[in-house]
Order: structure tokens, then C-alpha cells, then sequence
């Protein structure tokens, strides 16, 4: 699948003016980065489609048509975006936990564990009954059975995933659910008279359209940046207590505000409840279901503020069994088979009777969180175009497992593993600086091309907490 072939599908799934795509410019191919897996396709098609949508958008409000343009390589450069991420001239904190890896299991499986959060590697650590050195957590390991220590930390809420091949993968309950999925749904859910996608004049796509930011770390947050750089008015609502890793709070909070509330608290409940009433769109990426408790599931924020767009991301997908497993990028690769297509391609032919691969590799970027962000941006315009036509209230719905099944779909590329590493230095064109509370960034800028509203940041990011949980007059 072509990088145009794959935008031209998003376009049509998602019912969208065919006519639009004669004012869309493509370019590349992959390979642009070493993977077996057409992810400069991924890229380039789940970014230029939410550039594409935002063109829409401006036009509905008035604005002129314009062309809108897109290639591979800038599309890759965003996909890596928070690798790229500098602070004061040097790396941010690491992003990732030594115990955030791949391990060997007592019968030759591997399986990865993502510890990144305190309470996720504490919980681990206490089902292994080690302390919290890799080489100690390692050797804990090496005492389990692959699939019984997967099942063990699945069942405790724990972030886990043993490595899967694909067809291993396929025969699993969670698979068939996934494959019964489109790869998003964009679902009417209530009445509203139609209303544009934004307030006062149209300067830019998402002008005056404002945005609830529930979300943390990857896929969520790109697509709360996402429409922040088409305009949107972005607040973004954290819980004081819950974790955040550092680089991506830098990185994927540019264009936002950032309060926060415990929405354990009905002070804070309520709080949230109005500035729902006043929203445009609803982005979140709990587990299916964990709002509705919190009283701010789809429906009932459809009755509360009728005409809202509801954007739903979870990891495996809101049916079949694994629906409330935690999981991230890094996990969904590992069931799925991704990460095992990428290691037989990067240990090529092997002797007979051995194993397919020595040691485990995954794709060199987290592509589905970063399409699920991007698909989550374009899902969500495409419902604020269908509200300015149509009406309604509108939920879209993702999940990092729908959009591997698409990664998967779109066929590999022979020797794509061979493909050159890129690194800054080969992007200096991609890159941008600011000034921010954190120090002076280096940053990479969005990537999508629209020749009269061109996409930026108007805010620096700021960290957790700054702001007060209101809308700007």
C-alpha cells in the first residue's frame, strides 16, 4: 500500500468529500526507516489526513480552499517527534525504565514489561518477588512459564505483553474482536442542531473550537496537540496524582493550557461538568468504560452538552475479552506480532532448528500511538464537519490494536530493515526552537503543509498544573 493509497482509504472510510483529494500533494516511499512494515505509509497518511480534514474545516467556516501537502519523511520525523525532543541544547530525563524491556522466560518465550509508572513497576515486582535492578528482575524471570507470568501481571492490572508471532496472535478471542472492528468508528449519539466548527472569524481551521484534554503520555495527547496546531482552544485536565513522564508532557503539551482536577472529588466532578458544557470536543484514553463511573461516559456528556464530539483511544479495542487490559504502544506491537515480523527480518535466514531470532526488536518508533493520535485528530474534525452540516452529537472511537491490524494490512517491504538510520542532523529542516517554562526547546515542527492556514503552536508547553480549569474569554 502507497502512502496516497493509504490516505485515500482513511478519506473514504471516514465519508469525506472525494473532491478534496485533487487538492492533496504526496510524496515518498517507504522505506524511510529501518522496518519491514510500511510505517512512512502510516505516517504520511494518518497526518495528511488530519491535515486534510482541517482544510475542511476552514472551508465550512468560509475560509478558502487550499492545498494541502504531505511527505514521508516529515511525516516519520513527527512520528519520532518526542526522540527528537532537546532541552537547553541536551536530552530531556530518559523516557523509559531499565525495567522497561524485553525478558527470556523459563521455556524460551520472551516477554515485554513496561514499568515506566511507580505503581506499575512496584506492582511487578511484587508478582516477581525481586527488587527493582533489571539484572534481578531478569533472573525472576527466567523462573516463569511465558504465558502463565502473562496471564499473572494481566490479571493484577499490571502492563505486560508476551511476544507473540502473527498467527499466534490471530487464533486469540481478543484478535477475532479486533478484526470484527473497523479501523475507527465515527458514531452519531445524539440530537443537536447543526453548529460550525468554531467561534468568531475564521483565521484559522479550528479557531475558537475548544478542546477537553484527558489524556496522557502518546496517542491522546498528539491528538490534543494535533488540533491545537489547526487552532483549537486546548485544555488540557490531568489528575493531580496520576504519573506523567517528563519528555512527553515537554513535547505533546505544546499548543495546550494544562490544569488539573481529581476527578475522585465531586467538587472537581463539577468543575469538569461545566467546562464540558462549554466544549467542542471530548478526547480521552481511558479504559472503555472508566468514565461512565465518573458520570462522563459518551452518552451522558451527549445530554449534558448536545452537539459534543466524544474521542474515545484504549489499547486493545472496547470488545472481546482484553477490552479492560492495560496496555501502551510498545505492549500492542509485542501481541500483535509486529515486534516478532521486525526481529525474524532483522536476524534473516537462521540455521535449521534454531530460533527464529536471538533477541527481540520492535519498530524503530512508537507509530501506533502516533497514528492513533493523528487518527484521533482527523476522526475528530471529521465529526465537527458532520456537526456543522448535519447536527448531532458525535463519539469516534480508536484503539493502538485497531490501527495495527491496519499497520499489518498495508504488506511489508523486502530488506526495509536495511534502510538507513535518520537522525537530526538529517532533519534540520523538520526542526524548530522555542522558548518555554522548561528552557529553550528544540522541537519537531508539525509536519502536514496547508498553503493558507499553515499548522503551528501558538503556546509554549507548560508543565502540569499551570493554568486554572476555565475556557479563555
Amino acid at each position: 500500500m502507497t502512502p496516497r493509497e493509504a490516505l485515500e482509504y482513511l478519506w473514504t472510510l471516514a465519508r469525506c468529500d472525494p473532491a478534496a483529494l485533487d487538492r492533496l500533494d504526496i510524496a515518498g516511499s517507504d522505506p524511510g526507516l529501518p522496518s519491514v512494515h510500511r510505517i512512512g505509509a502510516l505516517a504520511a497518511a494518518s497526518i495528511g489526513a488530519a491535515g486534510l480534514a482541517a482544510a475542511q474545516c476552514f472551508r465550512l467556516r468560509g475560509g478558502r480552499e487550499q492545498r494541502v501537502g504531505i511527505d514521508v519523511r516529515r511525516a516519520l520525523a513527527a512520528f519520532r517527534s518526542e526522540h527528537h525532543l532537546l532541552v537547553d541544547g541536551g536530552p530531556p530525563p530518559l523516557l523509559r525504565h531499565p525495567v522497561t524491556s524485553f525478558f527470556e522466560t523459563r521455556d524460551g518465550r520472551w516477554i515485554q514489561l513496561h514499568a515506566n509508572f511507580p505503581h506499575h513497576l512496584q506492582g511487578i515486582l511484587a508478582v516477581l518477588g525481586c527488587g527493582g535492578e533489571r539484572e534481578a528482575v531478569a533472573a525472576a524471570i527466567r523462573g516463569w512459564e511465558g504465558e502463565a507470568l502473562d496471564r499473572v501481571l494481566a490479571d493484577a492490572g499490571l502492563c505486560a505483553a508476551l511476544l507473540r508471532a502473527p498467527r499466534e496472535w490471530a487464533a486469540l478471542a481478543q484478535a477475532e474482536a479486533i478484526a470484527g472492528l473497523p479501523l475507527f468508528e465515527i458514531e452519531r449519539i445524539g440530537d443537536a442542531p447543526p453548529e460550525a466548527p468554531g467561534r468568531g472569524a475564521p483565521l484559522r481551521p479550528l479557531a475558537g473550537t475548544r478542546v477537553l484534554d484527558l489524556t496522557r503520555i502518546i496517542a491522546g495527547p498528539v491528538a490534543g496537540r494535533t488540533l491545537a496546531q489547526h487552532g483549537a482552544d486546548v485544555l488540557l485536565v490531568n489528575g493531580p496524582h496520576l504519573p506523567n513522564v517528563a519528555p512527553l508532557v515537554i513535547d505533546n503539551g505544546r499548543g495546550k493550557r494544562s490544569a488539573t482536577l481529581d476527578l475522585r472529588d465531586e467538587a472537581a466532578r463539577e468543575q469538569l461538568r461545566a467546562l464540558a458544557r462549554e466544549a467542542d470536543v471530548f478526547l480521552q484514553a481511558y479504559r472503555p468504560g472508566a468514565l461512565d463511573a465518573r458520570g462522563f461516559g459518551p452518552e451522558a456528556l451527549a445530554r449534558l452538552r448536545p452537539g459534543i464530539v466524544y474521542v474515545s483511544i484504549c489499547a486493545y479495542g472496547h470488545r472481546g475479552p482484553w477490552a479492560q487490559r492495560r496496555g501502551f504502544d510498545s505492549l500492542v506491537q509485542t501481541a500483535s506480532g509486529i515486534v516478532w515480523d521486525e526481529s525474524c527480518a532483522a536476524a534473516g535466514e537462521r540455521p535449521a532448528g534454531s530460533p527464529p531470532f536471538d533477541a527481540p526488536q520492535a519498530l524503530p518508533c512508537q507509530a501506533l500511538d502516533h497514528a492513533t493520535g493523528y487518527l484521533a485528530a482527523f476522526g475528530a474534525m471529521v465529526a465537527l464537519a458532520r456537526r456543522a452540516t448535519e447536527g448531532g452529537s458525535w463519539h469516534v472511537r480508536l484503539s493502538l490494536a485497531q490501527t495495527g491490524r491496519w499497520l499489518q494490512s498495508m504488506g511489508q517491504v523486502a530488506d526495509g530493515r536495511r534502510a538507513p538510520e535518520v537522525g537530526a542532523d538529517d532533519l534540520t529542516d523538520c526542526l524548530t526552537t522555542l522558548d518555554s517554562p522548561f528552557g529553550r526547546l528544540r522541537v519537531v515542527a508539525p509536519a502536514e503543509r496547508l498553503e493558507s492556514t499553515p499548522p503551528f503552536h501558538a503556546r509554549p508547553p507548560v508543565p502540569v498544573g499551570t493554568d486554572a480549569p476555565r475556557w479563555d474569554a
